[in-house]
């Protein structure tokens, strides 16, 4: 029996507070009230999703690759640092952004390995992830199954976008937790030297890195909408995870044309970088807003686009 299978006949059992073969407790008006899924049904509905996200091997492949990205940048920089040389630090284009001060500080590699990974390696693995969320069910022939329990559609698909959020902050820790240990291992630590040439001590340096950290998260949401819309158009899974991240290099292209300067501030990887401005003194909140408000654009748009989808599709499969 399958996943889906097993867990729609555990949530079609009768309660133990409802002996088996007895009817609900007629209303007011003598009918059968109807027994609606609560707020503790949708956490566990949440909590399946979550632990079928997280149990997957694509899954924890796709976070050991991005656990790997800043130990290949640490170990690079460290390489071409031993002997006395520098890097660039990515305002003339000879690196990313931040690395030229990672080997003054390792916490500058927490900041430099999301300024790497954002642009691609983040956002493909969440367009992964938010592709396979319905068409991957579909396509298993697990979906029906899923949709036998009484939380109804909407409910099934904010458990599925909730947990594609999750992962999207989930991958960003990951890169995070990963550059802070190996810039820990490989460079010295220290007091913090803002962008706006402020010196800060180190566990705020910490706090600004997670809030960066929750930041670029955030920046995903958009993303994450499409990729679930995308999702309920098909059957397929693979499909569905080609058509985002085919869709993710397209707006990059798109934005990486200046001629195009008009539409970029409409694009949701227009303000990603917007999170260096946490790194100043005091801090910059106005591309850092912008960002948000786009994301929770997207975020609606797309969302409504699926719900519209999927509370009308046939599921035949």
């Amino acid at each position: 029996m399958s996943r889906a299978e097993s867990w729609a006949e555990s949530r079609a059992e009768p309660s133990q507070s409802e002996p088996a073969g007895h009817a609900p407790a007629p209303d007011r008006a003598g009918a059968a009230a109807p027994r609606r899924p609560g707020v503790l049904w949708s956490l566990g509905l949440f909590r399946s999703e979550l632990a079928v996200t997280f149990r997957r091997w694509r899954t924890l492949a796709l976070l050991a690759v991005l656990a790997a990205i800043p130990l290949l940048v640490g170990i690079a920089v460290r390489i071409e640092t031993g002997d006395g040389g520098s890097v660039g630090d990515g305002g003339d284009g000879e690196g990313p952004a931040f690395i030229g001060q990672v080997t003054n500080n390792g916490l500058f590699l927490v900041f430099t390995a999301l300024a790497a990974t954002l642009p691609f390696f983040l956002p493909m693995t969440v367009g992964v992830v938010a592709g396979d969320s319905v068409a991957g069910e579909a396509g298993a022939g697990t979906l029906r199954y899923l949709l036998v329990a009484p939380a109804g559609r909407t409910r099934l698909l904010l458990a599925k976008f909730t947990a594609v959020l999750a992962f999207c902050l989930a991958a960003t820790l990951t890169v995070a937790v990963s550059a802070l240990a190996v810039g820990v291992l490989l460079f010295p630590l220290g007091e913090v030297t803002l962008l706006s040439g402020t010196t800060v001590p180190f566990s705020e340096g910490l706090l600004r890195a997670l809030a960066i950290a929750v930041a670029v998260a955030a920046s995903l949401i958009g993303l994450a909408a499409l990729g679930l819309f995308v999702s309920t158009l098909t059957n397929s899974g693979v499909a569905a995870m080609a058509t985002t991240v085919g869709l993710l290099i397209t707006v990059q292209i798109l934005g990486a044309i200046p001629q195009l300067d008009m539409i970029h501030p409409y694009l949701f990887p227009h303000h990603w970088m917007s999170f260096a401005d946490l790194l100043r003194d005091p801090v910059y909140w106005d591309d850092l807003l912008d960002n948000l408000g786009l994301q929770g654009l997207y975020a609606a748009v797309f969302g409504a686009a699926a719900w519209a989808r999927f509370t009308g599709r046939d599921i035949t499969v």
